[in-house]
C-alpha cells in the first residue's frame, strides 16, 4: 500500500471526493482484473474514469489537479446486483420461513397495494439499502404495482443508483393485446439516460405467451437490452411446463428461440446437463441468486459448473439483503455446501470467482459490460473505498479471497456512481436517509394492511408459543403417566 506524503489526507476527505471537475484518487491500491495492484491512480470526469494508471505518471500529466491520496483503501468496482424487485422492500421478513414460489401469496398482493407514492417510496428504500451495501448497479425485473414504471426510474435516479429497469410485459392473461407495443416505447424511452437502462421482463414464461416471448426477445436483441426472466426456479414451474409442453421451461425458451445473449435467466436453480449446454451454446446469462436459495428456494444453482462451461452469469439479491460482500461470500458458501464438499472441492471458484461475477461478471449479464463493471479507462466511474485498515482485512495474504469471506459493509467509506460521491460511510451524500426510512415505514404498514397477503407460517414469535404449548403439554402428560 502507497504511504502519505506531505499532500496526502490521512482518511478520506468528503469535501475533497465531492469537489466538480476532475478528480484525482491515488488510493492504497486498485483491484482490476488480474488483482489488487498498488501505486495505480484513477482520473474521473464526465462520470467516467478517463485515465487509469501509474500515479506518479498522471500526477505529472495533470499538473493542475491536487491528488487526494488514500492510503490504507482499496478503490474496486462497485457491485452489481443481477436480480432484484425494488418495489418488495416493504415486504421484508413477511417472505421469511415460506414455501416456493411466495410471488402468489406474498408479492403479486404487496405490489398491487401500492399507490404512487408508496412504490417510489419502496423502490428508494431499496436503491439506499442497495447502495450501502456497495451495489452501484441493480437490475429490476420489474414492478406490478399499477403505477408508471417512470415511478421506479425516479426513485433510482434521486437514490443514485444505476438501474437496468425492467418493464413487465406479461399477457397470458389477455392475449392480443399491445404489450410489445409498451416495450417497444419503454426501450426508446430511457435510451438518453445517464443512470436508467431500459430493459423487458416477463414473470415466468408461462406469464406470457408464445408470441410476445419472440417479440421481447426480438425488441430486446435489436435494443442491445436484456429481458428478464425466472426460469427453473422452483419445481412446481417446472411440472407445470412438462405438463403444459413436455419441455422444461429453459428448453421451451429454446425451442421457440427465446434464448440468447439478450436473455438474462433469474434463478436457474434446476439445470439437467443438457441445459447447461444449451445456456452455454447460445451465450444466454443468468442470475445466480444464493441467499434466496437459501431462503425460499428449491436448489442452488450449479454457479462453479457455469463459471467452467463459460455460461455468462452474475450474483443476484433478489432483494433479500444489500450487501455486496455478504452476497460474493453466499455465492462461494451455497456452492461449497451444495456441491463442493460432495467433490471434495476444497477452492469452490477460489474467491476470485465470486468478486468477479459480483462487479464485472454482472454487468456483462444484465447488458452493462460496455458500460459498468471493471475500473478501466472509459466506463464509468461506478466504484467503491474500501477501508482496508481493518481488523478483518489489515495483514492480507490474499485480499480478494479475504474481501469474498471477510468483507462487509461496514468497510465501505464512499461509493461512486457515474463520477458523483452517493454514499458517505453508509448515509446519503445529497439526500436525507432517515426521514425515507421514518416514511417507508409509515406507509408500509399501511400497504401490508391492504394487501391481500397469505402466509403458510406465523411470525417467529406466534411460531415460539406454539412450540412452547407443545413442551408445556409433554411435560403435562409425562406427569399425568407418572
Amino acid at each position: 500500500m502507497n504511504h502519505p506524503d506531505r499532500h496526502s489526507l490521512s482518511a478520506p476527505d468528503r469535501s475533497a471526493l465531492s469537489a466538480p471537475g476532475p478528480l484525482l484518487i491515488v488510493p492504497g491500491a486498485v483491484l482490476l482484473p488480474e488483482g489488487p495492484v498498488d501505486g495505480l491512480a484513477v482520473l474521473v470526469d464526465d462520470g467516467r474514469f478517463q485515465a487509469v494508471g501509474p500515479a506518479e505518471e498522471l500526477a505529472r500529466t495533470h499538473p493542475q489537479l491536487q491528488a487526494v491520496r488514500l492510503p490504507g483503501h482499496l478503490l474496486m468496482p462497485g457491485f452489481v446486483d443481477a436480480h432484484h424487485h425494488l418495489t418488495q422492500s416493504f415486504g421484508s421478513a413477511l417472505a421469511f420461513g415460506e414455501p416456493s414460489e411466495i410471488f402468489r401469496r406474498v408479492w403479486v398482493p404487496l405490489e398491487g397495494a401500492l399507490d404512487e407514492e408508496s412504490a417510489y417510496t419502496a423502490a428508494k428504500l431499496a436503491a439506499y439499502e442497495a447502495l450501502r451495501g456497495g451495489f452501484t448497479t441493480v437490475a429490476d425485473a420489474g414492478t406490478r404495482a399499477d403505477v408508471d414504471v417512470e415511478v421506479v426510474a425516479s426513485a433510482a435516479r434521486d437514490a443514485g443508483v444505476r438501474c437496468v429497469l425492467g418493464l413487465v410485459c406479461n399477457d397470458a392473461d389477455s392475449p392480443g393485446g399491445p404489450v410489445l407495443d409498451g416495450a417497444g416505447k419503454h426501450l426508446a424511452r430511457y435510451a438518453d439516460d445517464r443512470l436508467v437502462h431500459a430493459s423487458l421482463a416477463v414473470s415466468i414464461p408461462e406469464a406470457a405467451t408464445e408470441a410476445t416471448l419472440r417479440g421481447t426477445a426480438r425488441l430486446a436483441r435489436e435494443a442491445g437490452a436484456v429481458v428478464q426472466i425466472h426460469v427453473n426456479e422452483h419445481l412446481a414451474g417446472v411440472e407445470r411446463s412438462l405438463v403444459r409442453h413436455g419441455l422444461r421451461p429453459l428448453e421451451y425458451l429454446h425451442s421457440i428461440g427465446v434464448l440468447g445473449p439478450q436473455l438474462l435467466g433469474a434463478h436457474a436453480t434446476l439445470l439437467t446437463p443438457r441445459e447447461l449446454t444449451l445456456l452455454a451454446d447460445t451465450g444466454t446469462a443468468i442470475s445466480y441468486n444464493p441467499v434466496a436459495s437459501a431462503w425460499k428456494g428449491n436448489a442452488v444453482a450449479p454457479a462453479t459448473a457455469m463459471a467452467e462451461r463459460g455460461i455468462r452469469f452474475g450474483l443476484g439479491t433478489d432483494g433479500t439483503r444489500g450487501d455486496g460482500f455478504r452476497l460474493a461470500e453466499a455465492a462461494e458458501f451455497a456452492q461449497r455446501l451444495a456441491y463442493g464438499l460432495t467433490t471434495g472441492d476444497s477452492s469452490c471458484g477460489a474467491g476470485w470467482t465470486w468478486l468477479e461475477q459480483a462487479s464485472r461478471g454482472g454487468a456483462d449479464a444484465v447488458g452493462l459490460g460496455a458500460v459498468t463493471g471493471t475500473v478501466a479507462a472509459g466506463l464509468a466511474a461506478d466504484f467503491l473505498l474500501v477501508d482496508v485498515e481493518t481488523p478483518e482485512l489489515a495483514f492480507s495474504w490474499d485480499l480478494p479471497w479475504e474481501l469474498v469471506r471477510r468483507g462487509n459493509r461496514d468497510q465501505i467509506s464512499a461509493v461512486f456512481v457515474d463520477g458523483r460521491l452517493r454514499m458517505w460511510h453508509g448515509r446519503p451524500t445529497d439526500w436525507d436517509g432517515p426521514a425515507l426510512v421514518r416514511r417507508a415505514a409509515e406507509l408500509a404498514r399501511a400497504a401490508v394492511g391492504r394487501a391481500e397477503i397469505t402466509r403458510a407460517h406465523p411470525p417467529s414469535m406466534a411460531a415460539r408459543e406454539v412450540v412452547r404449548a407443545r413442551e408445556a403439554a409433554r411435560v403435562r402428560e409425562r406427569g399425568t403417566a407418572q
